[in-house]
């Protein structure tokens, strides 16, 4: 049986990666927040910050910085129609939260690992979707003319596949090689990240 090296960061250099990694994660969901339209929080997402969910699989520092990213990128969203954009900072961000765990847990199984942001934010932001979808003044789902009166449930499971099918594309689509390339550059294993034949 193959045991798995656990990587080990020093306190300092723990804070600082997930300082980066909150950084450039907050950074990219602000930038596709301000300028990404209807896909940057609608019913399909492509939040090309998602693809930075990918360091979780190198460090344990990315789940702080995930989160943190999140909160702020969610507390700053120039979209945001408050006090009901709570709901994204605070579940928004428990998704993030939770996906990076999922990550960090399964690293030694990448294509597993990166299901992880996938489900959580599907299953947790399609529950509030249609609430801040209303905040903003729609009153049926863009492109599709579902009401967003209707009933919970059918919009719920909508939104989840949608959610998921645009998390899929960023995650897998520019996460995963970004990943590979990471591991290839020898900067995961700098990161204090997973050996290399886990990657097989």
């Amino acid at each position: 049986m193959r045991s798995e090296r656990v990587p080990t960061v020093s306190r300092t250099r723990y804070i600082a990666q997930a300082g980066i990694i909150a950084a450039v994660y907050g950074g990219l969901t602000w930038l596709t927040l301000a300028f990404g339209g209807i896909f940057a929080w609608g019913p399909v997402q492509f939040r090309v910050s998602e693809a930075a969910t990918v360091l979780a699989l190198f460090t344990p520092a990315a789940v702080p910085g995930l989160t943190v990213g999140s909160i702020v990128a969610n507390l700053l969203n120039p979209s945001a129609v408050w006090p009901i954009s709570l709901l994204d900072v605070v579940l928004g961000s428990l998704g993030t939260l939770l996906g990076a765990v999922w990550t960090w847990r399964l690293r030694s199984r990448p294509a597993l690992a990166l299901l992880g942001p996938v489900v959580t934010n599907s299953l947790i932001v399609a529950a509030y979707l249609p609430i801040l979808l209303r905040a903003v003044g729609l009153s049926a789902v863009p492109g599709l003319g579902l009401s967003l009166n209707g009933a919970w449930l059918p919009l719920y499971g909508l939104f989840v596949v949608t959610i998921a099918a645009g998390e899929a594309v960023v995650v897998y689509g520019l996460g995963l090689p970004l990943a590979l390339a990471l591991r290839r550059s020898g900067i995961a294993e700098r990161m204090g990240g997973v050996q290399e034949d886990v990657w097989h």
